[in-house]
């Protein structure tokens, strides 16, 4: 069996979640839907977006498929985008076990969800015409051509359209062959689809982790792997879910955990924090202040007071003290949520903030019910509005600036030796290709006054 995890078309509206990562790498109810498929029988590849390719390689060990190489062969391709449930893994493995083919569509959009390809199909695939170059609106300038070549480079999937030749394949494939349905393979559509789903998933990913093993319960519903210390007058209510502590997590005294709560290895709870209502800490994360039902990646920092609430963080992000986030409306009412030119009725209560991967907020900084923060932006004072990748936000005082790659490359190193992390080139690379990526989601930004 051969694994294909794809990104579709659709990848493109997960940002700013997506600009820094594959999407089978967002971590939603302490899960990535890579650890699911590392689970399933069979040599996994993927196919992602160019510019990220490097960083997986050398990160997940994880490369493109070649044509060669699912020649004749069985194959499930997985779509990148799934909701990385418990479910999720045993839906894909009844596929991983189905001896015949088939597609599972989404109802709603018709993008292919999963497809299992049996040694038939697959050995067509030298048989097919070569797909047709996408039309492309010709710029109207040089620069915009070449930014718009650069950034198509980049866009393009790492496997020689290896997965695409597949989905064709697969497009004819009947969708009642198989021995699920595409309720049991939800996907994100949109970034805060990825917290609605972390409140529902939260309490079953934790007792998939506990029945796993390697924990300790040192109290009733508190349950801690090696090197876990937690301080004196810590409180914990574990009446709505246990409370999960990896390796090496260090809680301050004077904590509150509510569950469900799970801490990745070598996160730092700093003293007087309170989490509560399902709370997913990536690993070395520092975290302090009320959070509440929020997901925070990896070496993200909330170190000081302040609320964080029904919100998703990325990586290398810093959160200065007294920093807070709005997720409730003065009305009451339900959240609508703007994406660029786009306005999405979310459907939720309650909902804060999407920020992207190594943005920084100064002290006090007040962000306002279900706003978008992109990636390597510093925040001051009040955001109002959505805050597109690479500026200065400082609306409050009357200013907004460009921040160039080469600032955010050198924060980047001056955050990578306070973590004893080595900054490597494709480190570097990743600031300037996502600089590109985001020229015209500035462009769009200044059209429309930011």
């Amino acid at each position: 069996m051969k694994l294909i995890c794809f990104e579709d078309e659709s990848v493109s509206q997960l940002q700013p979640i997506t600009l820094a990562r594959p999407a089978y790498a967002i971590t939603c109810a302490s899960y990535q839907l890579v650890d699911w498929l590392k689970l399933l029988p069979g040599e996994l590849t993927v196919s992602i977006r160019n510019y990220l390719a490097p960083i997986q390689l050398l990160e997940s060990d994880l490369s493109a498929p070649s044509r060669d190489s699912v020649r004749g062969e069985e194959i499930l391709l997985v779509n990148a985008r799934l909701v990385p449930r418990v479910d999720t893994l045993a839906a894909l493995k009844s596929l991983c076990a189905a001896t015949v083919a088939g597609v599972v569509r989404c109802d709603r959009t018709g993008a292919i969800l999963a497809a299992r390809l049996t040694a038939k199909e697959t050995s067509r695939l030298d048989a097919l015409p070569p797909s047709p170059a996408d039309k492309v609106e010709e710029p109207a300038s040089p620069f915009q051509k070449a930014a718009r070549k650069a950034v198509g480079d980049l866009e393009k999937l790492s496997d020689d359209g290896v997965a695409k030749s597949l989905l064709e394949l697969a497009a004819d494939l009947p969708t009642d062959s198989l021995p699920i349905s595409p309720d049991d393979l939800p996907a994100f559509g949109w970034p805060h689809e990825v917290v609605a789903w972390h409140m529902t998933e939260m309490p079953t990913a934790m007792q998939w982790r506990l029945a796993r093993g390697g924990y300790t319960e040192t109290a009733d519903g508190v349950f801690v792997a090696d090197g876990v210390s937690i301080g004196q007058y810590a409180a914990v209510d574990t009446s709505e879910g246990p409370i999960l502590l990896d390796e090496n997590v260090k809680v301050g005294p004077f904590c509150l955990l509510s569950g469900p709560v799970y801490a990745g290895r070598g996160t730092r709870i700093i003293e007087h924090a309170a989490l509560k209502d399902g709370v997913s800490l990536g690993h070395t994360v520092k975290i302090g202040g009320e959070v509440e039902a929020s997901v925070i990646e990896p070496y993200t920092n909330k170190q000081h007071h302040g609320f964080l609430g029904h919100s998703y963080l990325g990586s290398w992000i810093n959160l200065g003290a007294g920093t807070c986030n709005s997720d409730l409306k003065n009305t009451y009412g339900k959240i609508n949520i703007e994406y660029g030119n786009e306005k999405i009725a979310t459907g939720m209560q309650f909902l804060g903030c999407i920020m992207g991967d190594y943005s920084k907020t100064a002290i006090n900084t007040s962000i306002f019910t279900g706003k978008v923060i992109g990636v390597c932006s510093m925040l001051y004072g009040f955001a109002t509005s959505n805050v597109p990748s690479f500026v200065n936000y400082a609306r409050l005082f009357g200013q907004q600036s460009l921040l160039p790659a080469e600032v955010m490359v050198n924060t980047q190193q001056r955050m990578f030796s306070r973590r004893k992390v080595e900054q490597r080139e494709c480190d570097i690379q990743l600031i300037q290709d996502m600089y590109k990526l985001t020229i015209a989601e500035r462009d769009r930004a200044d059209h429309d006054g930011f």
